[in-house]
Protein backbone atom coordinates (compact mmCIF):
# COMPACT_ATOMS: atom_id res chain seq x y z
CA UNK A 1 0.00 0.00 0.00
CA UNK A 2 1.81 3.02 -0.83
CA UNK A 3 2.50 5.96 1.59
CA UNK A 4 0.38 8.72 2.04
CA UNK A 5 1.38 11.85 -0.09
CA UNK A 6 2.87 14.36 2.19
CA UNK A 7 -0.04 17.03 3.02
CA UNK A 8 0.36 20.75 1.88
CA UNK A 9 1.70 23.21 3.87
CA UNK A 10 -1.27 25.28 4.84
CA UNK A 11 -1.99 28.60 3.05
CA UNK A 12 -1.71 31.66 5.22
CA UNK A 13 -4.56 34.05 5.67
CA UNK A 14 -4.10 37.22 3.90
CA UNK A 15 -2.78 39.31 6.17
CA UNK A 16 -4.12 42.85 5.96
CA UNK A 17 -1.78 46.00 6.03
CA UNK A 18 -0.86 47.11 9.44
CA UNK A 19 -0.41 50.89 9.73
CA UNK A 20 3.13 51.69 11.19
CA UNK A 21 3.09 52.70 15.08
CA UNK A 22 4.70 55.84 14.21
CA UNK A 23 2.43 56.54 11.01
CA UNK A 24 0.17 59.67 11.31
CA UNK A 25 -3.35 58.89 11.90
CA UNK A 26 -4.47 61.73 9.82
CA UNK A 27 -5.04 60.21 6.25
CA UNK A 28 -3.75 63.62 4.55
CA UNK A 29 -0.46 63.20 6.73
CA UNK A 30 -0.03 59.60 5.42
CA UNK A 31 -0.77 60.06 1.96
CA UNK A 32 1.94 63.56 2.23
CA UNK A 33 4.20 60.73 4.11
CA UNK A 34 4.84 59.05 1.06
CA UNK A 35 8.25 59.20 -0.15
CA UNK A 36 8.78 61.90 -2.80
CA UNK A 37 4.68 63.26 -2.45
CA UNK A 38 5.87 66.44 -0.63
CA UNK A 39 8.22 67.50 -3.41
CA UNK A 40 5.70 66.60 -7.12
CA UNK A 41 2.88 67.70 -4.82
CA UNK A 42 4.39 71.38 -3.91
CA UNK A 43 5.62 71.92 -7.56
CA UNK A 44 2.33 70.90 -9.30
CA UNK A 45 0.75 72.84 -6.36
CA UNK A 46 2.59 76.01 -7.85
CA UNK A 47 1.63 75.10 -11.60
CA UNK A 48 -2.27 74.42 -10.94
CA UNK A 49 -2.64 77.55 -9.23
CA UNK A 50 -2.40 79.44 -12.76
CA UNK A 51 -5.16 77.39 -14.12
CA UNK A 52 -7.56 79.92 -11.92
CA UNK A 53 -5.71 83.13 -13.30
CA UNK A 54 -5.08 82.86 -16.88
CA UNK A 55 -9.15 83.31 -18.06
CA UNK A 56 -9.59 86.22 -15.84
CA UNK A 57 -6.35 87.90 -16.23
CA UNK A 58 -6.83 87.83 -20.26
CA UNK A 59 -10.49 88.90 -20.10
CA UNK A 60 -9.27 92.05 -17.65
CA UNK A 61 -6.10 92.54 -20.14
CA UNK A 62 -8.54 92.63 -23.32
CA UNK A 63 -11.20 94.33 -22.11
CA UNK A 64 -9.34 97.43 -21.06
CA UNK A 65 -7.09 97.24 -24.22
CA UNK A 66 -10.17 96.76 -26.50
CA UNK A 67 -13.45 97.99 -24.27
CA UNK A 68 -15.15 95.17 -25.20
CA UNK A 69 -15.84 91.95 -23.31
CA UNK A 70 -17.18 90.44 -26.19
CA UNK A 71 -13.72 90.20 -27.37
CA UNK A 72 -12.46 89.11 -24.50
CA UNK A 73 -14.91 86.44 -24.27
CA UNK A 74 -14.24 84.95 -27.48
CA UNK A 75 -10.67 85.04 -27.04
CA UNK A 76 -10.90 82.81 -24.17
CA UNK A 77 -14.31 80.29 -25.53
CA UNK A 78 -11.39 79.96 -28.52
CA UNK A 79 -8.46 79.16 -25.87
CA UNK A 80 -11.17 76.73 -24.24
CA UNK A 81 -12.06 74.89 -27.59
CA UNK A 82 -8.03 74.52 -28.23
CA UNK A 83 -7.41 73.21 -25.05
CA UNK A 84 -10.35 70.56 -25.69
CA UNK A 85 -9.20 69.55 -29.20
CA UNK A 86 -5.34 69.56 -27.43
CA UNK A 87 -5.08 68.05 -24.52
CA UNK A 88 -6.05 64.79 -25.01
CA UNK A 89 -3.10 64.42 -27.55
CA UNK A 90 -1.10 65.70 -25.11
CA UNK A 91 -2.14 63.15 -22.61
CA UNK A 92 -1.31 60.76 -24.47
CA UNK A 93 2.26 61.77 -25.42
CA UNK A 94 2.56 61.92 -21.71
CA UNK A 95 1.53 58.34 -21.44
CA UNK A 96 3.70 57.08 -24.39
CA UNK A 97 7.00 59.21 -23.40
CA UNK A 98 6.95 59.90 -19.53
CA UNK A 99 5.59 63.24 -18.01
CA UNK A 100 8.92 65.23 -17.68
CA UNK A 101 9.51 64.73 -21.51
CA UNK A 102 6.49 65.56 -22.37
CA UNK A 103 5.53 67.94 -20.38
CA UNK A 104 8.22 70.50 -19.85
CA UNK A 105 8.27 71.20 -23.58
CA UNK A 106 4.58 71.46 -23.55
CA UNK A 107 4.32 74.06 -21.01
CA UNK A 108 6.93 76.31 -22.36
CA UNK A 109 5.17 76.07 -25.78
CA UNK A 110 2.14 77.67 -23.63
CA UNK A 111 4.07 80.09 -21.65
CA UNK A 112 5.38 81.72 -25.02
CA UNK A 113 1.32 81.61 -26.07
CA UNK A 114 1.11 83.52 -22.97
CA UNK A 115 3.46 85.87 -23.65
CA UNK A 116 2.62 86.35 -27.00
CA UNK A 117 -0.84 87.61 -25.99
CA UNK A 118 0.54 90.06 -23.85
CA UNK A 119 3.04 91.59 -26.59
CA UNK A 120 0.04 91.56 -29.14
CA UNK A 121 -2.32 93.27 -26.66
CA UNK A 122 0.31 95.91 -25.63
CA UNK A 123 1.40 96.93 -28.47
CA UNK A 124 -2.20 96.64 -30.19
CA UNK A 125 -1.28 94.10 -32.40
CA UNK A 126 -4.54 92.94 -35.23
CA UNK A 127 -7.26 91.23 -33.31
CA UNK A 128 -6.72 87.37 -34.92
CA UNK A 129 -3.76 87.48 -33.42
CA UNK A 130 -4.87 87.12 -29.89
CA UNK A 131 -7.29 84.20 -30.61
CA UNK A 132 -3.80 83.02 -32.09
CA UNK A 133 -1.63 83.34 -29.38
CA UNK A 134 -4.23 82.35 -26.55
CA UNK A 135 -4.73 78.91 -28.55
CA UNK A 136 -1.62 78.34 -27.84
CA UNK A 137 -1.90 77.96 -24.48
CA UNK A 138 -3.76 74.98 -25.23
CA UNK A 139 -0.69 72.51 -24.95
CA UNK A 140 -0.60 73.40 -21.10
CA UNK A 141 -0.47 69.69 -19.49
CA UNK A 142 -2.89 68.45 -17.34
CA UNK A 143 -1.18 68.72 -14.24
CA UNK A 144 -4.19 67.63 -11.89
CA UNK A 145 -4.16 64.37 -13.49
CA UNK A 146 -0.73 64.05 -14.08
CA UNK A 147 -0.74 64.24 -9.64
CA UNK A 148 -3.49 61.72 -10.06
CA UNK A 149 -1.54 59.28 -11.88
CA UNK A 150 1.45 59.78 -9.93
CA UNK A 151 -0.58 59.20 -6.55
CA UNK A 152 -2.67 55.85 -8.76
CA UNK A 153 0.99 54.71 -9.39
CA UNK A 154 2.53 54.95 -5.51
CA UNK A 155 -0.70 53.27 -4.10
CA UNK A 156 -1.70 50.74 -6.42
CA UNK A 157 -3.96 48.19 -4.68
CA UNK A 158 -4.75 50.42 -1.82
CA UNK A 159 -8.42 51.45 -2.20
CA UNK A 160 -8.32 53.94 0.64
CA UNK A 161 -5.11 55.92 -0.34
CA UNK A 162 -6.17 56.45 -3.56
CA UNK A 163 -9.96 57.75 -1.85
CA UNK A 164 -7.90 59.97 0.65
CA UNK A 165 -5.22 61.25 -2.82
CA UNK A 166 -8.31 61.95 -5.09
CA UNK A 167 -9.77 63.76 -2.68
CA UNK A 168 -6.55 65.78 -1.71
CA UNK A 169 -6.50 66.49 -5.56
CA UNK A 170 -10.30 67.89 -5.74
CA UNK A 171 -10.18 69.73 -2.88
CA UNK A 172 -6.33 71.56 -4.55
CA UNK A 173 -8.40 72.04 -7.55
CA UNK A 174 -11.27 74.07 -5.89
CA UNK A 175 -8.26 75.85 -4.28
CA UNK A 176 -6.48 77.03 -6.52
CA UNK A 177 -10.38 77.78 -9.21
CA UNK A 178 -10.94 79.93 -5.71
CA UNK A 179 -7.57 81.89 -5.45
CA UNK A 180 -6.75 81.80 -8.65
CA UNK A 181 -9.13 84.60 -10.09
CA UNK A 182 -8.31 86.71 -6.80
CA UNK A 183 -4.85 86.86 -7.23
CA UNK A 184 -4.93 87.82 -10.78
CA UNK A 185 -8.01 90.52 -10.49
CA UNK A 186 -5.55 91.51 -7.59
CA UNK A 187 -2.51 91.93 -10.12
CA UNK A 188 -4.13 93.19 -12.65
CA UNK A 189 -5.55 96.07 -10.52
CA UNK A 190 -2.97 97.29 -8.20
CA UNK A 191 0.19 96.46 -11.19
CA UNK A 192 -0.96 96.80 -14.16
CA UNK A 193 -3.51 94.81 -16.80
CA UNK A 194 -0.63 92.41 -18.02
CA UNK A 195 0.52 91.64 -14.59
CA UNK A 196 -1.74 88.54 -13.65
CA UNK A 197 -0.84 86.66 -17.04
CA UNK A 198 2.69 86.88 -16.58
CA UNK A 199 3.00 85.97 -12.97
CA UNK A 200 0.72 83.45 -14.05
CA UNK A 201 3.08 82.28 -17.06
CA UNK A 202 6.77 82.56 -14.15
CA UNK A 203 4.21 80.24 -11.59
CA UNK A 204 3.17 77.43 -14.53
CA UNK A 205 6.75 77.47 -15.82
CA UNK A 206 8.41 76.99 -12.42
CA UNK A 207 5.95 74.81 -10.62
CA UNK A 208 6.35 72.38 -13.82
CA UNK A 209 9.92 72.56 -13.32
CA UNK A 210 9.95 71.52 -9.82
CA UNK A 211 7.42 68.50 -10.66
CA UNK A 212 9.15 67.41 -13.76
CA UNK A 213 12.16 66.72 -11.72
CA UNK A 214 10.80 64.82 -9.46
CA UNK A 215 11.54 61.45 -11.31
CA UNK A 216 11.50 58.81 -8.62
CA UNK A 217 7.79 58.93 -8.09
CA UNK A 218 6.81 59.34 -11.98
CA UNK A 219 4.69 56.56 -13.28
CA UNK A 220 7.00 54.01 -15.76
CA UNK A 221 5.75 54.40 -19.67
CA UNK A 222 5.85 51.42 -22.14
CA UNK A 223 7.04 53.01 -25.28
CA UNK A 224 6.23 51.33 -28.44
CA UNK A 225 3.08 50.14 -27.34
CA UNK A 226 -0.01 51.49 -29.07
CA UNK A 227 -3.15 50.48 -26.75
CA UNK A 228 -6.62 51.21 -27.93
CA UNK A 229 -8.33 54.66 -27.10
CA UNK A 230 -9.83 54.81 -23.66
CA UNK A 231 -12.92 56.12 -24.99
CA UNK A 232 -13.68 52.00 -26.49
CA UNK A 233 -13.70 51.23 -22.69
CA UNK A 234 -17.20 49.91 -21.75
CA UNK A 235 -18.63 52.42 -19.49
CA UNK A 236 -16.36 55.01 -20.53
CA UNK A 237 -18.62 57.56 -22.84
CA UNK A 238 -21.34 57.54 -20.25
CA UNK A 239 -18.84 58.39 -17.72
CA UNK A 240 -17.70 60.96 -19.77
CA UNK A 241 -20.75 62.29 -20.26
CA UNK A 242 -21.54 62.77 -16.37
CA UNK A 243 -18.82 64.87 -16.42
CA UNK A 244 -20.11 66.58 -19.30
CA UNK A 245 -23.30 67.03 -17.44
CA UNK A 246 -21.25 67.98 -14.38
CA UNK A 247 -19.51 70.68 -16.18
CA UNK A 248 -22.94 72.26 -17.30
CA UNK A 249 -23.91 73.00 -13.41
CA UNK A 250 -20.29 74.61 -12.64
CA UNK A 251 -20.36 76.72 -15.80
CA UNK A 252 -24.16 77.73 -15.37
CA UNK A 253 -23.66 78.18 -12.19
CA UNK A 254 -21.13 80.34 -12.53
CA UNK A 255 -22.58 82.78 -15.21
CA UNK A 256 -26.17 83.17 -13.31
CA UNK A 257 -24.32 83.74 -9.75
CA UNK A 258 -22.22 86.40 -11.09
CA UNK A 259 -25.01 88.18 -13.01
CA UNK A 260 -27.40 87.52 -9.80
CA UNK A 261 -25.09 88.74 -6.84
CA UNK A 262 -21.74 89.71 -8.53
CA UNK A 263 -18.76 86.97 -8.78
CA UNK A 264 -16.87 87.28 -5.37
CA UNK A 265 -20.23 85.21 -3.82
CA UNK A 266 -18.78 82.13 -5.97
CA UNK A 267 -15.85 82.07 -3.88
CA UNK A 268 -18.76 79.98 -0.84
CA UNK A 269 -19.20 77.83 -3.39
CA UNK A 270 -15.64 76.70 -4.24
CA UNK A 271 -15.08 77.08 -0.48
CA UNK A 272 -17.88 74.68 0.55
CA UNK A 273 -16.66 72.43 -2.19
CA UNK A 274 -13.21 72.16 -0.73
CA UNK A 275 -13.89 71.83 2.74
CA UNK A 276 -16.27 69.04 1.52
CA UNK A 277 -13.73 67.36 -0.54
CA UNK A 278 -11.39 66.93 2.37
CA UNK A 279 -14.20 65.36 4.90
CA UNK A 280 -15.38 63.14 2.42
CA UNK A 281 -11.28 62.16 1.98
CA UNK A 282 -10.75 61.41 5.37
CA UNK A 283 -13.92 58.93 5.35
CA UNK A 284 -13.70 55.33 4.48
CA UNK A 285 -15.23 54.83 0.81
CA UNK A 286 -18.00 52.04 0.29
CA UNK A 287 -17.11 49.13 -1.92
CA UNK A 288 -19.58 50.18 -4.91
CA UNK A 289 -17.90 53.58 -6.74
CA UNK A 290 -20.78 53.14 -8.88
CA UNK A 291 -23.26 53.46 -6.67
CA UNK A 292 -21.52 55.91 -4.42
CA UNK A 293 -22.04 58.21 -7.79
CA UNK A 294 -25.08 57.70 -7.86
CA UNK A 295 -25.67 59.51 -4.29
CA UNK A 296 -23.26 62.24 -4.87
CA UNK A 297 -25.30 63.13 -8.14
CA UNK A 298 -28.44 62.85 -6.36
CA UNK A 299 -26.99 65.29 -3.46
CA UNK A 300 -25.73 67.25 -5.74
CA UNK A 301 -29.73 67.30 -7.37
CA UNK A 302 -31.17 68.28 -4.15
CA UNK A 303 -28.77 70.68 -3.07
CA UNK A 304 -28.48 72.54 -6.69
CA UNK A 305 -31.85 73.43 -5.90
CA UNK A 306 -31.23 75.97 -2.67
CA UNK A 307 -30.02 78.83 -4.74
CA UNK A 308 -32.83 78.42 -6.87
CA UNK A 309 -35.36 78.51 -3.97
CA UNK A 310 -33.43 81.60 -2.23
CA UNK A 311 -33.13 83.64 -4.95
CA UNK A 312 -36.71 82.98 -5.79
CA UNK A 313 -38.09 83.78 -2.02
CA UNK A 314 -35.31 86.29 -0.73
CA UNK A 315 -33.75 89.45 -1.80
CA UNK A 316 -31.37 88.61 0.72
CA UNK A 317 -27.70 87.60 -0.24
CA UNK A 318 -26.74 86.00 3.06
CA UNK A 319 -29.09 83.81 2.33
CA UNK A 320 -28.19 82.69 -0.77
CA UNK A 321 -24.44 82.83 -0.08
CA UNK A 322 -25.31 80.01 2.67
CA UNK A 323 -27.25 77.68 -0.14
CA UNK A 324 -24.65 77.89 -2.50
CA UNK A 325 -21.80 77.21 0.27
CA UNK A 326 -24.37 74.16 0.72
CA UNK A 327 -24.77 73.83 -3.00
CA UNK A 328 -20.85 73.63 -3.33
CA UNK A 329 -20.70 70.62 -1.05
CA UNK A 330 -21.86 67.93 -3.06
CA UNK A 331 -19.28 69.44 -5.95
CA UNK A 332 -15.97 67.42 -4.72
CA UNK A 333 -17.51 64.20 -4.06
CA UNK A 334 -18.82 63.79 -6.93
CA UNK A 335 -15.70 64.83 -8.81
CA UNK A 336 -13.92 62.90 -6.23
CA UNK A 337 -15.93 59.29 -7.24
CA UNK A 338 -15.82 59.73 -10.80
CA UNK A 339 -12.22 60.54 -10.98
CA UNK A 340 -12.26 57.28 -9.04
CA UNK A 341 -14.16 55.70 -11.47
CA UNK A 342 -12.26 57.23 -14.52
CA UNK A 343 -8.99 55.07 -12.85
CA UNK A 344 -10.72 52.06 -12.79
CA UNK A 345 -11.84 52.03 -15.96
CA UNK A 346 -8.52 53.65 -17.50
CA UNK A 347 -5.95 51.00 -18.32
CA UNK A 348 -2.59 51.76 -16.09
CA UNK A 349 -0.78 52.54 -19.41
CA UNK A 350 -2.67 55.59 -19.94
CA UNK A 351 -3.96 57.10 -17.16
CA UNK A 352 -2.98 60.02 -18.00
CA UNK A 353 -5.12 60.35 -21.19
CA UNK A 354 -8.14 58.94 -19.16
CA UNK A 355 -8.09 61.20 -16.87
CA UNK A 356 -7.43 64.41 -19.08
CA UNK A 357 -10.37 63.09 -21.34
CA UNK A 358 -12.65 63.89 -18.35
CA UNK A 359 -11.22 67.16 -17.74
CA UNK A 360 -11.98 67.77 -21.06
CA UNK A 361 -15.38 66.95 -21.04
CA UNK A 362 -15.67 68.81 -18.15
CA UNK A 363 -14.53 71.81 -20.20
CA UNK A 364 -17.05 71.45 -22.48
CA UNK A 365 -19.86 71.04 -19.95
CA UNK A 366 -18.64 74.36 -18.68
CA UNK A 367 -18.72 76.01 -22.00
CA UNK A 368 -22.45 74.54 -22.69
CA UNK A 369 -23.32 75.07 -19.21
CA UNK A 370 -21.95 79.08 -19.25
CA UNK A 371 -23.89 79.82 -22.69
CA UNK A 372 -27.41 78.04 -21.59
CA UNK A 373 -27.18 79.81 -18.37
CA UNK A 374 -26.13 83.48 -20.05
CA UNK A 375 -29.27 82.43 -22.53
CA UNK A 376 -31.72 82.45 -19.98
CA UNK A 377 -30.42 84.91 -18.07
CA UNK A 378 -30.62 87.38 -20.73
CA UNK A 379 -34.39 86.05 -21.64
CA UNK A 380 -35.99 84.83 -18.26
CA UNK A 381 -33.99 86.26 -15.73
CA UNK A 382 -31.44 85.49 -13.28
CA UNK A 383 -34.18 83.90 -10.58
CA UNK A 384 -34.94 81.05 -13.76
CA UNK A 385 -31.33 80.96 -14.73
CA UNK A 386 -30.55 79.01 -11.16
CA UNK A 387 -32.80 76.20 -12.55
CA UNK A 388 -30.07 75.64 -15.22
CA UNK A 389 -27.44 74.02 -12.86
CA UNK A 390 -30.28 71.92 -11.21
CA UNK A 391 -31.48 70.62 -14.67
CA UNK A 392 -27.88 69.82 -15.27
CA UNK A 393 -27.55 68.04 -12.34
CA UNK A 394 -30.39 65.65 -12.74
CA UNK A 395 -29.37 64.78 -16.38
CA UNK A 396 -26.25 63.93 -14.76
CA UNK A 397 -27.77 61.94 -12.55
CA UNK A 398 -29.84 60.38 -15.37
CA UNK A 399 -27.09 59.55 -17.51
CA UNK A 400 -25.05 57.56 -14.18
CA UNK A 401 -28.54 55.86 -13.40
CA UNK A 402 -28.84 54.17 -16.91
CA UNK A 403 -25.04 53.90 -17.59
CA UNK A 404 -24.62 51.85 -14.12
CA UNK A 405 -28.21 49.80 -15.66
CA UNK A 406 -26.52 48.94 -18.57
CA UNK A 407 -23.39 47.88 -16.60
Amino acid sequence: MPAPAPAAPPVPAPIAPVRPVDAPSNPYLRLLATPGARAFTAGNLLARLPMGMFSVSAVIMIAGAHDSYALAGAVTATGLAATALVAPWTARLVDRYGQARIAVPATAVAVLGSLALVLCVHYDAPVWTLFAAYAATATTPNTGGMSRARWAHLHRGDPAALHTANSFEQAADELCFMLGPVLAASLCGALFPEAGTLTGAILLMTGVLIFAAQRATEPPVTPGTRAASPLRTPGMIALLTVFLATGAVFGAMEVVSIAHAGGAILALQAGGSCVAGLLYGSLRPAASAGRRLLLCLAGMTALMSLPLIAAATTDSLLVLAGCLLLAGAATAPTMVTGMTLIQRLTPQAQLNEGMTLAVTALLGGIAAGSAGGGWTVEHAGTVTGYAVPMCAAALALAVAAMGTRRA
